[in-house]
């Protein structure tokens, strides 16, 4: 069974900083790529990151490019989100995703599965 479990979220103030982790069980996460996904409140699932199986190439939402940073652990089965200089509109609901379709295709595609873990709640607020 595919496990995925987000934490790290908290409330901080404009320009802080979180790491975000995943940790993934139930299936070869080193053969997939992974993302992460936010929702926030009234809206719908917005793509954030992708990372390759391999954590060599990444890709970003332009809506957080060069602030956030995706990595991965391939030998602790682990996904991380480094998020810097938040903003208010960061606030949501974080989660990790398997891959449907390689993290190149995300930027314009769907590309990631609708199973999630809990999430972990991202609060921005000064």
């Amino acid at each position: 069974e595919v496990q995925l479990v987000e934490s790290g979220g908290g409330m901080v103030q404009p320009g802080g900083s979180l790491k975000l982790s995943c940790a993934a069980s139930g299936f070869t996460f080193s053969s997939t790529d992974m993302s992460w996904v936010r929702q926030a409140p009234g809206k719908g699932p917005e793509w954030v990151a992708a990372i390759h199986l391999s954590g060599g190439r990444t890709y970003y939402a332009d809506s957080v490019k060069g602030r956030f940073t995706i990595s991965r652990d391939n030998a602790k089965n682990t996904l991380y989100l480094q998020l810097n200089s938040l903003k208010p509109e960061d606030t949501a609901l974080y989660y990790c995703s398997r891959n449907a379709l390689p993290a190149d295709f995300c930027s314009v595609s769907k590309c990631y599965e609708n199973h999630w873990g809990q999430g972990t709640q991202v609060t921005v607020s000064s």
